[in-house]
Formats: structure tokens, C-alpha cells, sequence
């Protein structure tokens, strides 16, 4: 195993793709973790707290859907997700730069 930073950097600011692609932000960091977690250090950490990410901003988009018809509560909130998916990606490419474990609030763990 070896130890490559900027792969890990690379991995979180993957996620920003989504503004352009729509969907690459899921599938690059799923990509890069799936095919490096054995070879890179920290990758597997990395990886799967990403993914675990992507998927809870997923369900919430999806929950924050039928509350747009509920006075309007669910454009806040998708707004509120935005925001989250376009800030966190950011603070933990620089935690990872920095040597530090990724946290990224209100994700819920699927994976292990």
C-alpha cells in the first residue's frame, strides 16, 4: 500500500461533477474507491464515508420532493442539500490534504 494525497483530494472533489454531469459525482468516487481501497492508504475510509454521503443526500432529495407541495418546505430543503453536497466535498478534500479523517454531517452509514 502506498500513500497518494492527492488521489484522495481528487476523490472528494470528484463529487462536484454532479453540477455538471448530473450523475458522475456518484459514479467517480465509487470508480476510485472500488478500484484503489487496496492500494491506496486511506482510501477505504475515504471511499466509503463518500459514498455513504451520496447516498444520504440521494434519499434526501427524494424525501424533500413531496414536500414541495406542503407550502412550498421542500425547495428549502433541497436547497438546503445543495448547499451540503457542494460545501462538504470541499472541507474534506482539504481534510484529506491535511492527513484527517472525512466527516460529513447528517450521512448516514450503509456501508461499513
Amino acid at each position: 500500500m502506498k500513500e497518494n494525497k492527492q488521489l484522495l483530494v481528487l476523490t472528494h472533489l470528484s463529487q462536484l461533477l454532479d453540477f455538471v454531469t448530473g450523475i458522475g459525482g456518484f459514479i467517480v468516487p465509487l470508480v476510485l474507491w472500488l478500484t484503489k481501497k487496496d492500494e491506496i492508504i486511506g482510501m477505504n475510509l475515504h471511499g466509503k464515508s463518500i459514498i455513504n454521503f451520496r447516498i444520504s443526500i440521494f434519499i434526501y432529495i427524494l424525501l424533500c420532493i413531496p414536500l414541495i407541495l406542503l407550502l412550498g418546505l421542500g425547495i428549502i430543503g433541497i436547497i438546503a442539500v445543495v448547499v451540503f453536497s457542494f460545501i462538504f466535498p470541499i472541507i474534506n478534500a482539504i481534510k484529506a490534504s491535511n492527513n484527517e479523517a472525512p466527516y460529513y454531517p447528517f450521512s448516514i452509514t450503509f456501508i461499513q
